[in-house]
This record gives structure tokens, sequence and C-alpha cells, in this order.
């Protein structure tokens, strides 16, 4: 059986492998960028919905707890969805430097934050929701993906 933790760090890989396609090159390609820039940003809000709408509630229904690290998981997110519209901004205008450094710092926020969900936040839930781990992955897996 597939746990919370399983299917959802294999997502944050997908997710991981979206961005190193976004990230510019040393010789920009700005169409490609885009291109990749898509894809990453509906595989990160698709995630992003996964656990908001499915695994976060389910969390804090058990937990009784609305204010722990789901809210800052939450908060964590809104902060990434704004480094992805500067993203898009510096992409707009072809700003090589704005838009690399402000991946840099995504890929930073990233990795601290994808630390936290899998070594504290994925395995309390594979223990907290271990009775209804088959329904909650089945319900993340239902929510619409916008990638092929």
């Amino acid at each position: 059986m597939t746990t919370i933790s399983q299917f959802l760090t294999a997502d944050h890989r997908r997710c991981d492998h979206f961005f190193a396609g976004a990230e510019a090159s040393a010789k920009p390609d700005w169409a490609l960028i885009q291109e990749n820039f898509a894809q990453f940003y509906s595989a990160l809000t698709h995630h992003f919905s996964m656990e908001e709408k499915v695994l976060f509630p389910a969390f804090e229904q058990f937990s009784g707890n609305t204010m722990g690290p789901t809210r800052m998981m939450r908060m964590e997110h809104e902060q990434m969805l704004e480094l992805c519209t500067r993203m898009a901004v510096a992409m707009g205008t072809q700003d090589e430097t704005e838009y690399s450094g402000v991946a840099e710092t995504l890929l930073i926020l990233l990795q601290q934050h994808n630390i936290k969900e899998e070594q504290v936040l994925y395995p309390m839930s594979d223990q907290m929701l271990s009775g209804q781990m088959t329904e909650l992955i089945g319900d993340m897996q239902a929510v619409p993906d916008t990638l092929p």
C-alpha cells in the first residue's frame, strides 16, 4: 500500500523536475523557459491543491488544530506563489537577473518546505490518518491536474 508520504514525496519530485526545466540557463531561451515554467507552475499549484483541499483538512479535523503545521504550510504556499508571480513578470520582460534571482530564492524555499513536509507533516499524516489513507490518496488523485 502506498502511504501519504510516498505519494506526496513522489509528487514533490515531479514538481522538482519541472522546476529544473524552468530555471534560466547562461543564455536563456525565453520561449523554452516560458513553456517549462508553465509546466512547473501547473504541477506546483496542483500539488498545493491536493494538500489544501484534501490532506490539510483531514489532518486538521483529526488533530483538532488549524493553527499548527498546516497553517505554516499554507503560508509558505502563498510565499511560493508570490515568487512564481515575480518570476512570470521577469520572464515577460526577459529580465534574466531578476528571473534567476527569484528562481534561486524559490528553490531554497521549496527545498526547506519539502523537508518539513517530508520529515514531519507527511509522517504525522501517515500515523494519524492511517485508517483513511487509501481514501485520502484517492481523493488527492481526483483533484484535477492541468498537465497532460
